[in-house]
């Protein structure tokens, strides 16, 4: 049916690029077949990870303000619209789909939104409901090309991607900029948690991976399919108990200038990562998630074997742009302003960084955490160059050198692991 193939219980959430799908051992059995998918050319999000990894290294030696407080605070702001609308494209891209108009639809999302609260007296809340509304009735209506009319999805969002700047020049007007003046928005980019909060966020997260994981090993026991073995549950929550230990720690340090102490996590981590944590859930642990996987591996199959393909498409497409108006917000929140061009030039980069991550542009492979992962790696290039005071063409070049390389990446593997390229 798809040439992804999933257990009851879907991949694990944080070590699913590591470990092989329902297989028996040890420790070692389990870390030798992951190595073997490696070879096959499934090497998932790794490529991206060592990109991280080296650039980060890089960047250090290159510039001492790169790994301060500071800088490491501002990088996961500057991330965070990335990451979020990365993982908006990755419910189109799995299925082999693409959104061009992601990225302005969030922009007229949030010019609707701006303008019923300042012009029109909306109280805000009701004003970024509508804001969202907006959003959905875009994915429903590129569903309904998509799905129904079977209009290629290049070609539908494409047009909307032209179209919906115009709207937005409509809606702001030519040269126009709202100031967002709501406190609670202004804070998601730039409010910090209290010193304890970054602590008790560490040991939620440590909780609920642990749980998830254990419920997963519960759902493959009933359901009788080959558990992974325990040590890789300790590992994994070991792993996310240093490392987060450390990035608490770091951010919790006094970050601030002159009289002015700033310190604690940024309040955007916790947001990003419930949005990562429900859109993983959704995909590995439901049916909806492995309809799309099936889809994306293969349409007619899937289709063959009941199904609904339209309907799935049809709720991608829904949850991309709902998704790409929350990316916008945090865009909006971290400048505090509105005008017609938000959102115009991103939506490229959210491919990059799902691309970069390890997503496949042929569909059917690939997870919510790689296009994360390829977020991150796109702001450390931004980041850094920033830093070296590079000009901004520099930028692009990289950016888009890293896209290349990612995108061979993936036909390569293609070709390696035996699926080919679609003709």
């Amino acid at each position: 049916m798809s040439a992804t193939t999933k257990t009851e219980a879907g991949p694990d959430p944080v070590a699913g690029d590591l470990i092989g799908s329902g297989v028996e051992g040890g420790l070692g059995d389990q870390i030798g077949a992951w190595w073997h998918r490696v070879r096959g050319g499934d090497m998932g999000a790794l490529p991206a990870v060592g990109g991280l990894i080296v650039l980060s290294l890089l960047f250090a030696a290159l510039s001492p303000f790169f790994l301060t407080e500071r800088n490491l605070a501002n990088l996961l702001n500057q991330a965070a619209t990335l990451v979020v609308l990365g993982i908006a494209l990755v419910f189109v891209l799995l299925l082999g789909e693409i959104d061009l108009s992601a990225g302005v639809t969030g922009g007229v999302g949030m010019a609707l939104f701006v303008v019923l609260n300042l012009q029109f007296g909306l109280p805000w809340p009701i004003a970024l409901l509508l804001g969202f509304g907006f959003g959905i009735a875009i994915g429903a209506l590129i569903g309904f090309f998509v799905a129904r009319v079977g209009i290629p999805s290049f070609v539908v969002t494409l047009g909307l991607f032209l179209g919906l700047q115009g709207l937005a020049l409509v809606v702001i007007g030519p040269g126009g900029l709202y100031r967002v003046e709501v406190p609670e928005l202004i804070a998601l980019q730039n409010g910090n948690l209290p010193v304890w909060g970054g602590w008790v966020m560490l040991v939620v997260i440590l909780a609920v991976s642990a749980a998830t994981s254990f419920w997963d090993r519960r759902r493959r026991t009933r359901a009788g399919v080959p558990n992974r073995a325990i040590s890789l549950v300790w590992i994994k929550l070991g792993v996310i108990a240093v490392l987060g230990g450390v990035f608490v720690y770091i951010l919790n340090q006094n970050r601030g200038q002159s009289v002015v102490d700033v310190e604690g996590v940024p309040i955007i981590v916790p947001i990003v990562l419930v949005i990562l944590w429900i859109g993983t859930f959704v995909l590995d642990r439901t049916k909806f998630g492995r309809y799309i996987y099936a889809i994306g591996g293969n349409a007619e199959a899937a289709r063959r074997s009941g199904i609904k393909v339209r309907w799935i498409k049809w709720w991608s497409f829904v949850i991309c742009s709902t998704l790409a108006v929350a990316s916008a917000l945090l865009s909006v929140s971290r400048v505090g302003s509105v005008d017609a061009t938000v959102g115009r030039d991103i939506v490229l980069s959210g491919v990059a960084a799902a691309v970069v991550g390890g997503v496949s542009l042929f569909g059917g492979r690939g997870r919510l955490m790689n296009a994360a992962i390829g977020a991150l790696v796109i702001a450390v290039i931004t980041n850094g160059l920033g830093l070296l005071n590079l000009p901004a063409g520099v930028n692009l070049l990289v950016t888009g050198g890293v896209l290349i390389l990612a995108a061979t990446v993936d036909a390569l593997s293609r070709v390696r692991s035996g699926g080919g390229a679609r003709v």
